[in-house]
């Protein structure tokens, strides 16, 4: 139970980060100049990498892009979505 926890702990954490990139985008392309806004984009850029690096280290790719294994395509490995993977 606690290795689901995580990974839904994980998933959440990256879908936070993943918003705050979303919109730290949308500010950033109507102030191009702020720096200040730049650094905590790419601070929370690097925490969400780091995030999808542990959850693809742990659980498996979250983006077919993110398929690492080349003795298999392990993209078609873990639940689908309808089988309660979400």
């Amino acid at each position: 139970m606690a290795a689901a926890n995580h990974k839904a702990d994980l998933m959440h954490r990256i879908s936070e980060l993943s918003f705050v990139l979303d919109e730290m985008r949308l500010f950033l392309d109507t102030h191009p100049e702020c720096t200040e806004g730049l650094e905590y984009y790419n601070r929370h850029a690097a925490l969400r990498k780091e995030a999808v690096d542990e959850y693809t280290r742990l659980y498996g790719p979250i983006q077919f892009y993110d398929v690492t294994d080349t003795n298999k395509w392990q993209w078609v490995c873990g639940p689908w979505p309808w089988e309660g993977a979400c």
